[in-house]
């Protein structure tokens, strides 16, 4: 069943996907996703038949961080529910933001990036849209990299 692919089980959508009509996600359980992050799967390819977008939940527990990774070939539009969020980015992971509840981020496609919860007691929550509706399958995986210290001068 295409729902059980995308981490849904049956009676978690509602409509056909494919007869013109209103698609309704309502996801009763997580999964572990590519980036180690516990996602809601909302709205993609596999269970609504969206041909570009996915949207999903994402929850970062307390004081946890995703892998590094980047999405190849799709950009990121997050908005951020709940928490307190850094978020290094760049091919180095040399840059960083600090996002709070209620700000909305862009991620170009292709960006190195690795979220991380500041808080240690509370969870951080996001929404996530991607234009790729089988986003979960063009993530890839980036060894951490830790930015560079500066070099000596030369003599």
């Amino acid at each position: 069943m295409v729902t059980a692919a995308a981490g849904l089980r049956a009676d978690d959508v509602i409509g056909t996907p494919g007869d013109g009509g209103i698609i309704t996600v309502r996801p009763s359980n997580s999964i572990v996703s590519r980036q180690r992050l516990g996602q809601f799967v909302g709205i993609s390819g596999a269970n609504s038949g969206a041909k570009g977008l996915s949207l999903n939940r994402v929850v970062i527990p307390p004081g946890g961080s995703a892998a590094a990774h980047r999405h190849l070939g799709s950009e990121s539009a997050i908005y951020l529910v709940q928490g307190t969020v850094r978020t290094r980015y760049g091919e180095r992971l040399e840059h960083a933001v600090v996002n709070r509840a209620g700000d909305f981020l862009f991620i170009p496609a292709g960006v190195p990036h690795q979220p991380t919860n500041l808080s240690s007691s509370e969870a951080a929550v996001a929404i996530v849209a991607r234009n790729d509706p089988d986003e979960q399958e063009h993530v890839e995986l980036i060894d951490a990299v830790t930015p560079a210290a500066p070099s000596a001068p030369s003599p």
